[in-house]
């Protein structure tokens, strides 16, 4: 066991006005198995990368071991995966990497195959097993569920949970809670660490949060009645301090003496309930400083003149001569929150693409009617480009309402001046979601929507998708939320 102590952590990027992080410091232990998590942009990955010695920063951070960081970067992908292990790791041993091959399910034909003919399942569990065969490393793991589907998930979850020493970015509930002990969070004003797994991380969070609600309630009530209070008494020392000047019904000269001692004594009363009151906007100032903007969501979708909108019959997808998937039927009802489930390459985005009207090759029927509209949310982030203004007016939404959603998904304004090819993963995948939601459809077709988005905004969209009722076909491989949100699951 040893320790990784970071102190007076202090890093902003080239160029920004803004730290990412500012004078923290915390003390991590290398045998935990650390769930981090927090809202997009607020600096995990740039935290990975400070402990790697990537940027310059202030403060110190000391360790005394070696960090590896997963995904590797792999530059040759044509290569045989056994020359791609060997460029990773030289002085790898065969029979190690045979036993974490095992564990995780991968045959070892997958060595004697291109990289990139690897599914991207198959991809992420042979860059994991050469993770954990090296020594004497703490282990960087970066969201690693994002490619894979829900089965593949479970067994990496139950793998993880076998290993220890490493922190592990996610934002899959069920899976951080199978696989880890403690909680790394960055949160809106500090960072902190808390054992347990991610579901009591998160209970402990609404207790603190409800806490710092009433004690917020409280405090403005004081400060309401403490603010009136002195007004009054200021008031009353104010007219006290003009009657000197007066004179008394029986025409007797006032005393101006004792007069101007009791306004002097009523206006130091007023200036102690000042005090008070100031001190109570002091104490005001340190709380809510860890609640979560997680304001509700609104979809408005059309009505549609039917209650089927849609209908597969006997559905085969073809590329070239390779068979997708074969004899698919189902409907899709008004209403409905249909899941597509099925293993990696079972033809889930194939089949969302057929629906949606991309032109592929298929065999048998689909009937949809002429007058559907749809809104289509697409895996793929990496053609966004621009500033979101004139994002918003070429996709003809309203650019008020886009980037009201964007901020209750916690974009800072800041972010609406930048341009969207530097978003993080997550903040990209919340563009495509809030112009989905601008959009006004009878349907919402949704792949993979939650890659790379936080936990919070996560559930933001549970609540949002089981107010509104929308009519919406999704693939998603996040099994909490899939539960949470199908009416009907439709194994491939």
């Amino acid at each position: 066991m040893s320790l990784i102590n970071v102190s007076n952590l202090t890093f902003a990027y080239e160029g920004s006005y803004d730290n990412i992080f500012e004078n923290v410091s915390f003390q991590l232990d290398t045998d935990w198995k650390l769930g981090f998590t927090g809202r997009n942009g607020r600096g995990k990955t740039t935290f990975l990368n400070l402990l790697l010695g990537k940027y310059e920063y202030s403060g110190n951070i000391s360790a005394n071991v070696t960090f590896d960081y997963f995904p590797f970067h792999v530059e040759n992908k044509e290569y045989m995966t056994l020359d791609v292990i060997e460029d990773i790791y030289p002085d790898y041993l065969q029979w190690k990497l045979m036993r974490e091959l095992t564990l995780l399910k991968v045959s070892e034909d997958v060595l004697y195959r291109p990289f990139d003919s690897l599914s991207n399942g198959e991809q992420t569990k042979v860059l994991l097993a050469t993770l954990f065969i090296k020594e004497n490393s703490f282990l960087l793991i970066d969201e690693p569920t994002n490619h894979l589907d829900i089965h593949a998930r479970k067994l990496v979850s139950d793998y993880l949970s076998t290993k220890n020493g490493f922190i592990l970015v996610s934002h899959d509930r069920s899976f951080l809670d199978n696989c880890v002990d403690h909680i790394l969070s960055i949160n809106k004003t500090n960072i902190e660490i808390q054992k347990g797994n991610f579901s009591a991380w998160w209970e402990n969070k609404k207790r603190q949060d409800q806490f710092e609600l009433a004690s917020d309630e409280k405090l403005r009530k004081d400060i309401k009645r403490l603010s009136e209070s002195a007004k009054r008494t200021g008031n009353w020392s104010h007219e006290v301090e003009k009657s000197k000047n007066g004179t008394r019904n029986s025409g007797s000269k006032v005393d101006k003496g004792y007069i101007g001692h009791k306004a002097a004594k009523m206006m130091k009363r007023s200036k102690n309930i000042e005090q008070r009151q100031q001190s109570a906007i002091d104490e005001k100032s340190k709380l809510l400083k860890n609640i979560e903007n997680s304001e509700s969501l609104k979809i408005s979708q059309l009505t549609f003149h039917k209650n089927q909108l849609a209908e597969l019959d006997d559905v085969s997808i073809f590329y070239g001569d390779k068979t997708v998937c074969a004899n698919i039927s189902f409907s899709i009802e008004k209403g409905e929150r249909i899941a597509l489930s099925g293993k990696n390459g079972s033809g889930k985005s194939s089949i969302l693409k057929l629906i949606y009207g991309v032109d592929l090759k298929y065999t048998g029927h689909i009937r949809k009617d002429s007058q559907l509209k749809i809104s289509y949310v697409s895996q793929d982030t990496s053609d966004l480009q621009g500033n979101l203004s004139d994002y918003a007016a070429s996709n003809g939404i309203e650019e008020s309402l886009f980037k009201s959603i964007l901020r209750k998904l916690d974009f800072s304004r800041l972010q609406f001046e930048k341009d969207i090819s530097a978003f993080s993963g997550g903040q990209k995948k919340k563009v495509l979601l809030a112009k989905s939601l601008c959009e006004e459809v009878h349907l919402h077709i949704w792949d993979e929507p939650l890659n790379f988005i936080d936990v919070i905004s996560r559930m933001q969209i549970e609540e949002l998708l089981l107010d509104y009722s929308p009519t919406i076909l999704f693939v998603e491989h996040d099994s909490e939320f899939c539960k949470n949100i199908a009416t009907k699951v439709i194994e491939l």
